[in-house]
């Protein structure tokens, strides 16, 4: 099948350069804000897939990939999820589906409920649910800045491969290529904000469609944490895609289509 891959281009919205990936070009726009070590084309792959219905922009988060970074810029969730709003408004989107993986979950909440952020639906695919007093999240920090560090360095996909032993050659290479250009205390402040932010705060705030994607096999969102998930905000629709960890997509691609369902007005 052809590619939906349209261009990248840069904005600049909340004071910052902003930069993004377009796909599809047609159809209800989707925003893609990937995790804390995950630069915009690390996600091609699934833009591809949304690109054949939907107008989708992937994004680079402040201080990775081609967006700006530097050692003085706020890398708080709320200056993130700040961004996300000011990126939308730039764009002119209208009735877009904010689509958040892990801390991009947590971005797409805070825009949310608590920056104004209008979107049309709000999809929340395995956020941390770690913040004050709970469990910790389970990665740990080395595992990220250990493996910037050595592809700062200049290695190659078979470094990378201990941290990712499951990802075929191709996402290696892929994560390999761009890991380098997430700014260590980027990724730091981030993490750390993993243990302060309080995004159960945030939940029952959210009044647009809400879906949460949670990994069959992995340990971010437990049973009795989706329990609370669902108390703190009934409306809010859960689906858990078997077989998968925290890396949804890289582990089932098909399943993390699939549990779209139609939620975001056709399938994915």
């Amino acid at each position: 099948m052809d590619s939906t891959f349209q261009y990248g281009a840069n904005i600049r919205a909340n004071g910052i350069r902003q930069h993004y990936l377009r796909y599809g070009g047609a159809g209800r726009p989707v925003v893609i804000v990937p995790g804390i070590t995950s630069p915009a084309p690390t996600w091609g792959f699934v833009a591809e897939r949304f690109g054949r219905n939907f107008d989708t922009y992937v994004l680079d988060v402040r201080g990775r990939g081609l967006s700006e970074a530097s050692d003085t810029l706020d890398y708080g969730l709320d200056a993130m999820a700040t961004d996300v709003v000011a990126f939308a408004a730039e764009l002119g989107l209208a009735d877009y589906a904010l689509v958040g993986h892990s801390m991009g979950a947590r971005i797409g909440l805070r825009a949310v409920s608590r920056h104004g952020a209008e979107p049309g639906c709000l999809v929340m695919v395995d956020p941390p649910v770690s913040g004050p007093g709970r469990r910790p999240y389970p990665a740990q920090l080395p595992w990220y800045v250990d493996s910037i560090r050595l592809m700062a360095q200049g290695a190659d996909l078979e470094a990378m491969r201990p941290f990712c032993p499951t990802w075929t050659d191709e996402q290696l290479r892929l994560r390999a290529e761009w890991l380098h250009t997430c700014d260590e205390r980027a990724i730091v402040t981030a993490y750390e904000g993993f243990r302060t932010d309080d995004i159960h705060a945030d939940l029952p705030r959210v009044r647009c469609p809400a879906l949460l994607i949670a990994a069959g096999r992995g340990d971010v969102i437990l049973p009795d944490e989706e329990a609370e998930i669902r108390d703190l905000n009934p409306a809010i629709g859960v689906v858990r895609v078997e077989n998968s960890g925290h890396m949804i997509p890289w582990d089932n691609e098909d399943g993390f289509y699939r549990a779209f369902g139609n939620f975001l007005g056709k399938p994915v």
